[in-house]
């Protein structure tokens, strides 16, 4: 059974949840964006049934949208619980960092209150973490002050199983998504009423003028106006303190600029790519201080009955926090947890990076070519005859190198991609184990020797230390641009471009030298030794077969050598 703490179901979940969250923020009025919440739950978060219950201005909780069932849906949606009710939950069961989950033995006593409910008979859990039917599980939402806005309320997980860590880690991130688009979508609401009364209410227009600008100064994220048309489009005429804080300038300074002087010079393509009624884009602004901030930029129109569009409104929401946490969950799904190494699925995808399709079949011709444009290059560069260290002289190729490496071939070459070049930096392999002067990208399978004893031994403890000693000295013992990877277990591989054979069998020397010394772990002086099977990438190969050739120079390194001379001690 796959379980959420499998990389590439962690992947699965991470892209879902970021698309469930883009759709946030395409939703225009306040019902949209309910209903976008709880569908968002049922289609990306793996729940059959969720709903949105909202505050109203009395206090009380509305069930304002539903998912996953028509039936519960017409029964409950527009129902009311009181306040009391709710808070009586939201402190009963069991505090799942912010989500609140009440177990079937504890949920009873709530089956005669006032809050709406939809639940289906069934059997009882065979195990610890099945879902039960009278299970509950919410995930409240607070305003950026600490108010309560509403409570997510899911059901029936399609595993059929209570949450995980992971499972509970993205529907906590999800409410809080949830919760900033909700408060966004009722000040774009009050936004546009506050608009609207400019220009059908003209003989009331001080009165709208002073809710706009009471809205528009009080706003709890960035607010600017911007001119429109003209020599002087897109500068900033007006803006709120929040976005004066965000950005660390005065009002005053910020007048002087336009959006296109304070973006990232990455991110001017997306600016001038967001269209200005409606348009929306994700970029980076610019602080005083120098640093950027990741912020969400809306624009809508604000026109004029006679004369069209007079100036651009813009909301500007700072999303570095959120942008924050992707990065974080991106990390945890590609890395090894305890080592902090990356893991099998981003070695894998590393290593497919570097290859493609065609195998590598006109190198010698390539070689000789290239011999022939270095002619004269420095003695000792790229050669290899001083092992390890004189690859690091070399780094890894910016662009053709020995080997073929980069060689731009004819249209029409045989096995040639279309396009008059091909520009990939082909992987080649040596032809043997001696050094010809071929440089490729060496892939070192190690193995530990003796670490399955240390683990019966002294305990998993014990193990976990050595493992990460192994990955800090193996880290050390490589280059800026080389990968060391965990694969599970104690196996790890390095990727290491540039390479000729001597190179790769130097530094396989040199990585067993660094694993052998005694590790201590608690006052205890511990040793493993290490197989390192040399393999080596090349076009043609998918990412499986360079492992599992590695793999099996691997076991035939271990094997040439005694058991006394395998084990470190």
């Amino acid at each position: 059974m796959e379980t959420e703490s499998e990389p590439y179901v962690r992947l699965a979940t991470l892209r879902q949840l970021h698309q469930v969250v883009a759709e946030l923020n395409t939703a225009r009025s306040l019902a949209d964006t309910l209903q976008t919440v709880v569908d968002g739950i049922v289609r990306g978060l793996g729940y059959e049934l969720a709903c949105v219950n909202l505050v109203r201005p009395d206090g009380d909780l509305v069930v304002a949208a539903f998912a996953g069932d028509p039936a519960a849906e017409a029964l409950i949606t527009g129902r009311v619980g009181s306040r009391p009710a709710w808070e009586r939950r939201l402190t009963m069961g069991e505090d799942w960092d912010g989500l609140r989950f009440i177990p079937h033995t504890e949920g009873w006593v709530l089956l005669e209150d006032d809050v709406p409910q939809w639940h289906t008979d069934g059997p009882d859990p065979r195990f610890e973490d099945e879902w039960h039917p009278e299970d509950r599980l919410y995930a409240p939402m607070y305003a950026t002050g600490g108010e309560l806005l509403g409570v997510i309320s899911v059901d029936r997980p399609r595993n059929g199983r209570r949450p995980g860590a992971w499972g509970r880690e993205a529907l906590q991130m999800y409410a809080f998504q949830a919760a900033i688009a909700i408060s966004n979508a009722r000040l774009r609401a009050n936004m546009q009423r506050a608009l609207v009364r400019l220009e059908r209410e003209q003989q009331a227009l001080r009165a709208s003028e002073e809710s706009f600008r009471q809205a528009f100064e009080y706003a709890p994220s960035g607010m600017a106006i911007a001119e429109m048309g003209g020599d002087q489009h897109g500068r900033l005429l007006r803006t709120n303190d929040a976005l004066c804080r965000l950005l660390g300038r005065p009002a005053s300074v910020l007048r002087r600029y336009s959006f296109s002087d304070l973006v990232h010079p990455e991110d001017i393509g997306t600016l001038l790519r967001t269209s200005a009624e409606g348009g929306r884009a994700e970029l980076r602004l610019g602080r005083r201080d120098g640093t950027y901030v990741w912020v969400s930029l809306r624009n809508s129109v604000v026109a004029d009955a006679a004369d069209g569009p007079r100036f651009l409104l813009t909301h500007v929401e700072d999303i570095e926090e959120r942008k924050r946490h992707e990065l974080q969950l991106a990390h945890r799904a590609s890395h090894d947890s305890l080592t902090g190494l990356p893991n099998s699925a981003e070695l894998r995808a590393r290593l497919g990076a570097r290859l493609c399709r065609r195998p590598q079949s006109v190198r010698a011709g390539a070689v000789e070519a290239l011999d022939a444009a270095f002619e004269g290059r420095p003695e000792g560069v790229g050669t290899g005859e001083h092992g390890y260290d004189g690859y690091a002289a070399a780094a890894v190729p910016a662009g053709p190198g020995p080997g073929g490496e980069g060689f731009d071939f004819p249209a029409g070459f045989p096995g040639q991609p279309e396009g008059p070049y091909d520009h990939h930096v082909h992987a080649v392999a040596p032809d043997s184990d001696i050094d010809d002067g071929t440089k490729g990208l060496a892939v070192l399978f190690c193995d530990l020797d003796g670490f399955k004893s240390i683990n019966d031994r002294f305990g998993h403890h014990t193990g976990d230390a050595v493992l990460i000693e192994v990955a800090r000295r193996l880290t050390t013992g490589v280059r800026d641009g080389d990968t060391v990877a965990r694969l599970g277990g104690d196996e790890f591989v390095v990727l290491a471009d540039g390479l000729g054979a001597a190179d790769a069998a130097d530094l396989a020397v040199r990585l067993r030298n660094a694993i052998i010394p005694p590790i201590r772990v608690d006052g205890r002086a511990v040793r493993v030794g290490a197989s390192f099977g040399i393999g080596w990438a090349s076009c043609g190969m998918s990412a499986d077969e360079v492992l599992r050739s590695a793999d099996q120079r691997m076991y035939i390194e271990k094997r040439s050598r005694s058991k006394a001379h395998r084990r470190a001690g």
